[in-house]
């Protein structure tokens, strides 16, 4: 049992289970505007299982793809992929299985939420390989986030409109704005191991910049969908304030490089969850 619950956490330790919350607030956000209210509890599960599942599979591809990397890299050695306590085959298994949830629930779900699984696989797939050839990597992966929204609106209605669109362009600029400042931290790594990335391609100030105008369309993509969206004020406040959160990650990477996990991880997540919150609340308002 011991064994048990310690690979448990080895393979939590490989995902960062918890990180999921970067994803899981924009489903649940365009499932809300496309139902103009709560959905039902068998979607809510859906939602649960469809977005932690792609993570997942994304995640182990990701850990799989790098172990060389990631053993090489200082800030990385440590990670269950290269330390011994996952081998090679634990972790395919694990691509596998949660590639098989994925197909599954969508399955369930819809004639065009299955017809889009594999395809939406293959995206979340590529990111880990794009830093080997291109700096669009971080693009990669915004798109990989940004279907999100998309996958959380078909779940509903079965169809693409295009408040939707708007909403995942903005989570697209959101994640690729906030990947090139943690990218920040291996960008002498990046350099001396001829891996593809903004960073090491434009330097430190460049990068900044294009971090802050990336946001900046995220903020504008998401006042695009309020207003395509039809909705009210509370969900023009979520665009806005979405801004607001933003513009103090900038400040504090800005500030100290050393705080790069704290607008990473923390500033970040409370984005989608107020973003979330607001959106419940302007449904519940109208």
């Amino acid at each position: 049992m011991e064994k048990l619950i310690q690979k448990a956490k080895d393979f939590n330790e490989l995902v960062m289970f918890e990180h999921s919350i970067f994803s899981l607030p924009f489903i649940f956000i365009a499932m809300v505007v496309a139902a103009d209210g709560w959905f039902g509890f068998w979607l809510f599960f859906m939602g649960i299982f469809a977005a932690l599942s792609a993570r997942n599979f994304a995640m182990g591809i990701n850990r799989y793809a790098d172990r060389d990397i990631d053993g090489s890299n200082p800030r990385t050695a440590g990670r269950p992929n290269v330390d011994g306590r996952l081998d090679s085959t634990s972790i395919l298994i694990f691509i596998f299985v949660n590639a098989a949830i994925f197909v599954a629930v969508a399955y369930m779900i819809n004639s065009l939420a299955f017809a889009l699984s594999l395809p939406i696989l293959a995206v979340l797939g590529s990111y880990s390989y794009f830093k080997r050839f291109s700096s669009m990597a971080h693009i990669v992966l915004g798109i990989s986030l940004g279907l999100a929204p998309i996958a959380g609106v078909v779940a509903v209605i079965g169809s693409i409109p295009i408040w939707s669109v708007l909403l995942s362009l903005g989570v697209i600029f959101w994640v690729a704005g906030f990947d090139l400042l943690y990218s920040l931290q291996d960008i002498e790594f990046d350099k001396e191991n001829n891996l593809h990335s903004i960073p090491s391609m434009y330097g430190a100030e460049s990068t900044l910049f294009i971090s802050a105008l990336f946001h900046g369309l995220s903020v504008l993509f998401w006042a695009l969908f309020v207003w395509a969206a039809g909705l009210g004020t509370f969900a023009l406040i979520a665009a806005l304030g979405s801004g607001a959160i933003l513009a103090y990650e900038q400040k504090l990477v800005r500030r100290d490089f050393t705080q790069i996990d704290r607008a990473f991880f923390t500033v970040n997540g409370y984005l989608g969850v107020a973003f979330l919150v607001l959106i419940i609340v302007d449904r519940i308002a109208a």
